[in-house]
């Protein structure tokens, strides 16, 4: 992993705000993901066989969504309805009705929802939103309310309502104009190096990257903090004596 000496020092008294990315920061994204898809196959077991027996092909389903990301690139910001296309594709081709696409696709968005937190995020959320206001910035679907995780967020930001996502600086700028500060007065954290660290940073913010396993740094804006965990991030932003 690339040291943190490397990095701009970070500036904490600088800091009056702070967003956050969510999937993958907050909770693993791929267990709630794969939850979800299960769910979903049960779905289509239930009102779709034909359609659900298809997806059980190896290969099948990452078809049809390559597809759809080819045939509507006009939606590549939007992964609910590229998720919603994609199951729509399959019925079609399935020869079932396409209209069951929307409450194959809203049992998919229900579950999720249901992520279960890395254990520094609550301790964590609680820590920051005492001292900073929060604001959420996702390329993905999840919803900061039906996560769970609503009340310590001023707002959030989705690719997917805001037009464009991470890490074009728009939507990075209109987080920190929402709770009225500059770029850069915002602390930026998430463990995506491009979109979350190199988007901030491009946008005018401070970056934290947040790395739960081994990654190497390989690009060459550098982030101002490199953390493990949020307990760490917490750390990092404790005032020190005077």
């Amino acid at each position: 992993m690339t040291s943190a000496a490397l990095a701009p020092p970070l500036d904490v008294k600088r800091i009056a705000g702070i967003t956050l990315d969510l999937d993958d920061t907050l909770w693993p994204i791929w267990p709630t993901i794969e939850y979800a898809e299960r769910t979903l196959h049960k779905w289509l077991e239930a009102e779709a066989p034909k359609t659900a027996a298809m997806l059980l092909t190896p290969g099948v389903m990452r078809e049809l969504r390559e597809a759809t990301e080819k045939e509507r690139s006009d939606l590549a910001h939007d992964m609910s309805l590229m998720r919603l296309e994609s199951i729509r594709a399959a019925l079609k081709r399935a020869g079932e009705d396409p209209a069951l696409a929307e409450p194959a696709f809203d049992a998919f968005f229900a579950a999720r929802q249901r992520v279960k937190l890395y254990d520094d995020a609550l301790p964590a959320l609680r820590w920051l939103s005492e001292r900073y206001p929060l604001v959420a910035i996702s390329n993905g679907n999840a919803d900061i309310h039906l996560t769970g995780v609503g009340r310590w967020f001023r707002t959030a930001f989705s690719a997917r309502s805001f037009g464009s996502g991470k890490p074009q600086a728009p939507i990075f700028r209109a987080a920190a104009a929402s709770i009225g500060l500059l770029p850069r007065d915002i602390l930026h954290v998430g463990d995506d190096a491009e979109l979350d660290v190199v988007g901030a940073l491009n946008a005018g913010m401070q970056a934290a990257w947040l790395v739960r396993d081994e990654r190497p740094w390989v690009h060459g804006m550098h982030p101002h903090l490199i953390v493990p965990n949020l307990q760490a991030l917490c750390a990092a932003l404790e005032p020190g004596p005077n």
